[in-house]
């Protein structure tokens, strides 16, 4: 471009930035604006002589752009008119008048001011931009007439315009450019050059609206040849009708369907909605959407399994063998399906039972619900619910949707090809919620007995009965079902296994399937009973036996490598040989803290992969009664720690607490293993009693451990998963628990096996614990406190 010489041309101007536009000279333009440095430069525009420097924004996503994010060449425009809008922000009309370049920018306080110079366009060959134009005018017309989404008006304006420049600015302004090409024709200073780039533009962009129109012809073309055909065909039908020679290959899918239906033992309500859809089917043709929707449905219809169901195994030996066989343990889950026999021998039909197994991962729920079908001799069918998030998985889609079909329910009802299956449910723990509805609230019906007999599924649109069906759910925790679901099961707790069943389950039934899937003869490998024990301490902690089953595996992989290198080798691995085959071990043994006890005693923790202890440790020393705690502590735990130290203040002087103890002194209870979190109200009673004993300065013995919250007046609370926290004792070689006395009935209902080798003493109130504890100080404490007002606390 060409710069207009004279200085009296450099003008100020406000800067307005564009974000995805870039307008040229004699385009009237609409802009909405509503950042504040626009709105600035548009005031001081209004202020003065109404005139703006319009520049396109490098990148259009920056709110706030700089001088070097905006391009040098710009418009310079009028502005016609302002309107405030209620949302704020501000509508502009402003008119292109020329163009022009920046000099330099100035800032101001919210935009920038910009000296310009104005540019023009100069024409080197008059003839040739005139042949140009004409060219560009006649492509311009075919493109507006192929083009929907401009005016024909457009045309009107293009015949009133005489002058090449603003012709070719009006092409440009229609044009679907990019803001980038756009900005380089509004630089470019030919304007022979800027008819040429919209003359390929133009016939580039009339090509693809041809091909756009010649795709709309087939599309259109193809349906109305089916409409004709449509037409055509039920014409004949008629005519066939009339003339009495409509025969049986006119409808060959309707008879077949109709020999289908008649097969199924459809209830007297499916078999009238059947017949129903065949008639439809009957007046439409074979090949239309319709009666592929309807073709689908009856398929659906007649594959579900109507009246057929497997006779039940009634022999209780027999069911009980099969049971005992395939699990070892397990003692509830397996009563009570025997109790659902017993009864099911003695009426003819009962309703089935809902039962949930909830127990941590790998102790066998799954493979538990297999069993108790082949034992009372039903057919199997598993549904994994975990991660499901949608409604419709569960009660399907309306057939209404393109590629709709029945929920996950009806499905495996097809596939269990029986009314009366054990159906699993598997991780109902797992499912979450979306805008897509909530799959527990789908549930409700399928698992309550009072409703499933009429289960309705958005795609069949009638009842199907669930009553007869064995439903068995497994979840690991029972916190995170929903309450309206467990209120409609049975929910049998299955507690981890114990040291010697996972023994006894890995020589019945681990190593026996191990030693058969890596092709070994069954003397090639001997594992006694410590290495097992071995394996089991040392390099598993679980709660199940998936962990034990992978570590036997790997054991097995390395004999069978080692028989090629050594044919007829027979190994009997020891417990010292282990490390050879299974590497470093990955647990230590987890045992109770040595040495200086004072301000340490012993918690038992519940965790999903079973129980485990916590060394709980409390230590005072001089400051202003702040209490810090660390080890990476969940709120409730906090709290219950506020709760102990509060208890001491307020009750704890009869066992030797100064009146003042925290004035003075700061308290820091810390429990190792930072790394893991740890939560729950259970640790109460553990924490008051390691904070007194580094008050009073009396040490808990190593082999006692303690459970239970613990409330302000000392009161102990029940805990849940007794059983877990037991075995952890156990493992940690403690001889002696303190539990609630409310969690009697528990340790009651807890295996034998679990009470041996442990003593259990039921306590209502923390200073029980205490008394059994700090018995042998508490007379010198008293004796104390009457021969001086104030005992100074004991720091460990």
């Amino acid at each position: 471009m060409t710069p207009a010489q004279s200085l009296r041309d450099f003008n100020n101007y406000p800067v307005l930035p564009l974000r995805d536009v870039v307008i040229f000279p004699s385009m009237i333009f609409p802009l909405l604006i509503g950042r504040p440095g626009t709105l600035a430069a548009v005031e001081r525009a209004m202020l003065g002589e109404r005139r703006l420097m319009l520049l396109a924004q490098r990148d259009p996503n920056l709110e706030d752009p700089a001088p070097s994010d905006l391009y040098s060449v710009g418009v310079v425009a009028n502005v016609l008119q302002t309107l405030k809008l209620p949302n704020g922000l501000v509508k502009v009309l402003v008119e292109g008048l020329h163009r022009a370049e920046v000099l330099d920018f100035a800032q101001t306080e919210n935009s920038f001011d910009v000296r310009v110079r104005p540019l023009s366009v100069t024409d080197t060959s008059v003839l040739e931009t005139r042949a140009q134009m004409k060219v560009a005018a006649r492509r311009f017309r075919e493109f507006v007439s192929l083009n929907r989404q401009l005016p024909d008006e457009v045309l009107i304006t293009l015949s009133n315009l005489n002058d090449p420049e603003h012709t070719a600015d009006f092409m440009f302004a229609h044009l679907p450019l990019p803001i980038e090409k756009k900005q380089q024709a509004l630089e470019q200073s030919s304007l022979l050059e800027q008819f040429r780039i919209i003359n390929a533009t133009l016939e580039e962009e009339i090509e693809i609206l041809k091909i756009e129109r010649s795709v709309e012809g087939q599309v259109r073309e193809k349906i109305s040849r089916s409409q004709r055909i449509y037409y055509l065909q039920e014409q004949l039908r008629v005519i066939k009708k009339e003339l009495g020679e409509e025969t049986d290959e006119d409808y060959s899918d309707v008879i077949a369907y109709r020999k289908k239906v008649r097969k199924a033992k459809m209830p007297k309500l499916v078999r009238a909605r059947a017949d129903e859809e065949l008639d439809k089917l009957k007046g439409m043709p074979m090949m239309s959407p319709e009666a592929s929707v309807i073709k689908n449905y009856l398929d659906w219809v007649c594959a579900m399994p109507w009246g057929t169901t497997t006779k039940d195994n009634l022999d209780l030996a027999d069911a009980e063998r099969i049971l005992e066989e395939d699990h070892f343990g397990l003692k509830k889950p397996k009563e009570r399906i025997l109790e659902h026999l017993a009864v099911l021998a003695r009426v003819e039909k009962i309703k089935g039972p809902i039962l949930c197994l909830v127990g941590p991962p790998g102790v066998g729920k799954t493979s538990l619900a297999r069993s108790i079908a082949r034992a009372m001799g039903r057919n199997f069918v598993r549904l994994s619910l975990g991660g499901v998030r949608d409604e419709a998985e569960i009660r399907g889609h309306r057939r209404t949707y393109i590629g709709s079909m029945p929920g996950r329910i009806i499905q495996s009802m097809k596939r269990a090809a029986s009314m009366n299956p054990v159906f699993l449910l598997d991780e109902v723990d797992k499912m979450a919620a979306d805008f897509r509805g909530d799959p527990a609230a789908a549930l409700l019906e399928v698992l309550d007995p009072e409703q499933n007999n009429t289960f309705s599924d958005h795609y069949l649109e009638v009842d199907f009965d669930l009553s007869q069906v064995l439903f068995i759910t497994t979840a690991n925790l029972r916190s995170e079902i929903p309450l309206p679901l467990q209120d409609r099961m049975e929910v049998i707790e299955i507690h981890g296994y114990l040291r010697y069943e996972k023994l006894q389950i890995a020589r019945n039934f681990l190593i026996p399937k191990q030693v058969k899937e890596h092709g070994l003869a069954a003397d090639e490998l001997g594992l006694p009973d410590q290495t097992i024990f071995s394996i089991i301490d040392v390099y598993t902690r679980e709660s199940g036996v998936r962990e034990l089953e992978r570590m036997i595996a790997r054991i097995c992989r390395k004999v069978a490598r080692e028989n090629i290198k050594h044919p007829g080798r027979k190994l009997q691995l020891e417990p010292d040989r282990l490390e050879k085959f299974l590497g470093v071990p990955l647990f230590k043994e987890n045992v109770v803290e040595q040495g200086n006890r004072i301000g340490s005693a012993v918690g038992l923790a519940w965790t999903s992969m079973g129980g485990d202890v916590l060394n709980i440790q409390a230590s005072i020393m001089k400051g202003k009664g702040n209490l810090l705690l660390t080890g990476r502590l969940g709120d409730v735990m906090k709290e219950s720690a506020q709760a102990a130290v509060s208890f001491l203040r307020s009750r704890g002087a009869p066992w030797g607490v100064p009146e003042n103890f925290l004035k003075d002194h700061d308290i820091h209870i810390h429990i190792p293993e930072g790394a893991t979190p740890k939560d729950g109200p259970s640790a109460g009673i553990t924490l008051a009693t390691a904070l007194l004993s580094a008050i009073i300065g009396r040490p808990v013995p190593p082999d006692i451990a303690m459970t239970g919250e613990i409330t302000l007046r000392g009161n102990i609370l029940p805990i849940g998963g007794l059983a877990e926290k037991v075995m952890a004792a156990r493992r940690a070689q403690i001889k002696k628990i303190f539990v609630p006395a409310t969690n009697r009935p528990d340790w009651a209902d807890l295996d034998a096996e679990l009470h041996k080798d442990i003593s259990i003493q039921f306590v209502d109130h923390i200073e029980e614990v205490w008394q059994d504890i700090f018995a042998s100080k508490r007379g010198k404490a008293r004796s104390n406190r009457r021969s001086s007002r104030s005992v100074s606390p004991r720091i460990s």
